[in-house]
Parts: C-alpha cells; structure tokens; sequence
C-alpha cells in the first residue's frame, strides 16, 4: 500500500488514508515521513520542517494575527482496527469511519492538513505542528521538544488543537495532580493482631474523607469546570495470616483551571490534615484558563456558532496557556470512545469542523 497521501481528497478519504498508515507512540517515522513529503509536494506556500518525528509547517504572509493548530500523529496500540473501514451506521447518523486513531485523533490531523493545502491565501498567518509520543509518558512528548528547542515556532496568537471534542469547542482544561497517601503501622501474626497496627486500616480514615468529598464547581469564561478527588490505587498486605506494616493509597485530584498546582497541592494536603499519614506529590500537570476573551479566540467561537464547553482532563493545550497563548480543543470524534477497539467517528463531524475551520481561516 503507499504511503502517498492526497491533501486535496476529500478530507474523510484524507483521514482514512491516515488511520491506514500504523503510527502508535515511538513508531511515528513512516506516517511523519508522508506528512512531510505530502506538505512539501503539495503545499508549495509553507515553510516545511522535520524535527525528530514531528513535522512543522507555517505561513510567512505577514498578516495581523497567527493561528496555530496543533495534532500528534501517534495513537495508542492497534486493537485488530487497522485499515480503515466506512459503513453507514444504523441509526441514521450516516457514515461512520472506523479504525485506530480515527477519534484520536488522525481525523483533526486531516482536518488540518487539508486546510493547509487548500487555503493558500489565509486571512491570518498560519503555523501547523504535526508531532509525536503525546499518548505516553510526558518526557517524550514531541510539543514539550519542540517548545524547548525550537520555541519560536510555538508562538501564535490563538493555538487550536484538534483533539476529539465532538464538534463543540472545549475551552482549557483541567490540572491534575497525584499524590502517594502511605501509612506505617506493626507486623504482627494475625492470630495475635492486638500485637500489632494494621496499616490498611490507618488508611480507612483516608477513604472516609475522600468518601465525604464536596468537590467544588467554578464557572471561568462561561465554561463550568468540575473538581473531582478520586483513590486510584491502593497497596499493603504481606500475607495471608500478617497484619501489614505498610499501606499506600494513590489519589487523583482533578482541579479548576484556577487554580495553580501549589494551590491544587494545598488543598489536598488540607483535605487530609490530622491524620497519621504521609503525603507525596508524585505527579502534577498545570490547568489552563479558557481564554476566550482573546480576540483570535472570540472569532473562533463565533465561526462555531457560539458554542462552546468546558474541557474535561488535561491536554496539551496547557502548554500553550503556559506560554500565555490562548488555547482550545477543537476536532471531530467523540473523546469517550478514544482508544477503545471500536473507535469510530462520524463523517459529518469531519466535514462539520473542516467547514468552520475553513470560515475562520478564510474569512
């Protein structure tokens, strides 16, 4: 099969012709080495760069205003979902494009370079980074490299990117936070447990306040944001007849884009004063506010109809609202069916945010 890709197809044909070339995390070459031929041949008009596995492109038109949009080209493993497939679904939503990464999120990817090859003449300058390794560990992510050793070419006055929201503008995104609750007790036999202190049962007093838990609820630029502390694991016990010396719980605090990490740290610590615990941070990753009332982003939303919602879980838009760009999600596919076997996205939500996209670019 070639890998020659059509960035003037359809853009479904586009997105099928995507899924079908493999590209799970830190396996990205071949579908960044079609990226970058297709861009090169095809969009004669951008900037073209390889950096690693991920492809840069960009306009140098000197327009009042630059828009970045955004995609990684890796998915997550191949469950039995590749090649492509299209079929009219059952329920009348018409035809349903199948396979992995169709969600996430290989259709936005198309949506965009579709756009880059046939809007020659965009009313704003724009920049497209196509990048590698975001489903696993952050170290390798290909943006977090790209903003370290190339940061010139993040800089835009709105960046879009194309995770799966449905075809509804997803404003930020929430901050999250892991924290390691260990508790330390006495091993014992436990015929004889008045010999010991059972460590498990230190971390009841633990679950009970997580059990208790209001978590909160903020409006931000219209957008509702839902806080949520969660136990995710837990840990302890030596044998079947030992009372445990050693537990470990893990807990997940997704917060408001409000607020900071140190912020997000101090609260959870609160929730759990006064009990003979201790509390490690192990993880965080920073939220990031709407931004909406940005100019460029306003427009946006307005080429969308004005609709728009928060942002549940953390992506990569934080980068960009880090370096003070205001940011959104904004691509086809239902997030919830993201990585399952059956991932599958209708092909009126391609060409609903093909069609937007375009109206923003080129009007």
């Amino acid at each position: 099969m070639s890998d020659q890709l059509d960035l003037f197809a359809d853009v479904v044909t586009l997105a099928a012709a995507l899924v079908d070339i493999p590209s799970v995390s830190r396996d990205e070459r071949r579908l960044a080495d079609a990226v970058e031929s297709a861009l090169r041949r095809q969009a004669p008009h951008l900037e073209v760069l390889r950096h690693g596995d991920a492809v840069l492109a960009r306009t140098r038109l000197g327009r009042g205003r630059r828009v970045l949009l955004a995609g990684h080209l890796d998915t997550v493993p191949i469950a039995d979902n590749v090649p492509s497939r299209l079929h009219d679904s059952e329920d009348g939503e018409g035809p349903i494009l199948h396979g992995c990464g169709t969600v996430d999120m290989k259709s936005g990817d198309a949506v965009f370079l579709h756009l880059a090859a046939t809007i020659a003449e965009p009313v704003h300058d724009l920049t497209l980074i196509f990048y590698d390794c975001e489903e696993i560990a952050a170290r390798y992510n290909g943006l977090g490299r790209i903003e370290r050793e190339l940061p010139e070419w993040l800089e835009a006055d709105v960046a879009i990117l194309g995770e799966p929201t449905g075809g509804l503008i997803e404003a930020g995104c929430q901050g999250t936070l892991r924290m390691r609750i260990s508790a330390t007790g006495v091993r014992a036999h436990s015929a004889r447990s008045w010999l010991g202190d059972n460590a498990i049962h230190r971390l009841g007093a633990v679950l009970d306040r997580l059990a208790a838990y209001d978590a909160r609820a903020v409006d931000i630029d219209g957008c509702r944001y839902r806080e949520g502390l969660q136990a995710v694991r837990i840990e302890g016990g030596v044998a079947g007849n030992v009372v445990p010396d050693a537990a470990e719980l893990e807990v997940n605090f997704r917060f408001a884009p409000d607020r900071t990490i140190a912020q997000a740290e101090e609260h959870v610590r609160e929730v759990f004063a006064g009990l003979a615990v201790e509390c490690e941070v192990t993880d965080s990753s920073a939220g990031a506010l709407p931004g909406l009332s940005a100019p460029a982003a306003a427009e946006l939303v307005a080429a969308a109809g004005g609709q728009f919602r928060a942002k549940y879980g953390w992506t990569d838009v934080s980068r960009f609202a880090a370096l003070g760009i205001p940011a959104v999600n904004y691509g086809p596919g239902d997030p919830n069916l993201a990585h399952k076997r059956d991932e599958r996205v209708p092909v009126c939500q391609i060409h609903l945010v093909e069609r937007v996209l375009r109206g923003y670019l080129s009007s």
